[in-house]
């Protein structure tokens, strides 16, 4: 039986106070697996980001439950949820946010850089068999700012690896590609969860992409308005 990486049960989110308060989301439950595909979708305004960003671990929920991999949040301090975030969930967003003047294994190995506090041998050697199976492993000392849009976000796919993360958040991650490096990066998504396990939450507007998940997870107004197998 596979086990759940991400639970949410009643979250709720409200910014303000007093009168001036608004509720975001409104008793969100979601349970994602190991190995599970999914994409979110849902129109501008309907809470996505905000959800990404407390599945994320970058902001607390106002109210529910949230479990990553097992680890209630609630019991957890600001400095143990920066450790959890960093070692169990990758990150690829729409803009690579890549360190232009370092090369891409030195990108792809900053995350564990940040997690042991010192460069050994071990992380660029991680960095390197990444961007190898990423398609750059001939480019890896090549900087950031040489690479082409599509191989800059490879580049960004292997470092959401590097600290083998039991999931992945992709926000938008082909917005900014032509077709073709969209369906690229898409592969490159999909391989990585097929030989992995890695369970992965993908935000898209592109309904073409999102048919090609394994579920579907529509957010409305701050609710989930439908979750659904792909067909």
């Amino acid at each position: 039986m596979q086990d759940d990486v991400l639970h949410l049960e009643g979250i709720r989110k409200s910014y303000g106070s007093g009168d001036l308060e608004t509720e975001i989301l409104h008793g969100i439950d979601l349970r994602l697996q190991r190995g599970e595909f999914a994409a979110l979708i849902g129109p501008s305004g309907s809470g996505k980001s905000t959800l990404l960003n407390l599945i994320g671990l970058l902001d607390r929920p106002t109210s529910g439950k949230l479990e990553i991999d097992g680890e209630d949040i609630a019991r957890l301090d600001d400095a143990e949820l920066t450790r959890l975030r960093g070692k169990r969930i990758g990150f690829v967003f729409q803009h690579h946010n890549l360190i232009p003047a370092f090369t891409a294994e030195e990108n792809v190995a900053m995350p564990m850089l940040v997690a042991r506090g010192r460069p050994e041998r071990e992380m660029f050697e991680t960095a390197a068999r990444l961007l190898g199976q990423v398609g750059l492993g001939e480019r890896r000392r090549h900087l950031a700012n040489r690479l082409s849009g599509g191989q800059q976000q490879r580049v960004a796919i292997a470092r959401a690896l590097a600290m083998n993360p039991a999931l992945v958040l992709a926000d938008e991650p082909t917005g900014n590609l032509d077709t073709h490096s969209a369906d690229e990066v898409f592969n490159l998504l999909r391989d990585f969860n097929r030989q992995q396990a890695t369970t992965f939450l993908i935000v898209t507007h592109d309904p073409r992409l999102a048919a090609r998940c394994d579920r579907i997870i529509e957010l409305i107004d701050g609710c989930i308005d439908s979750d659904r197998q792909a067909t």
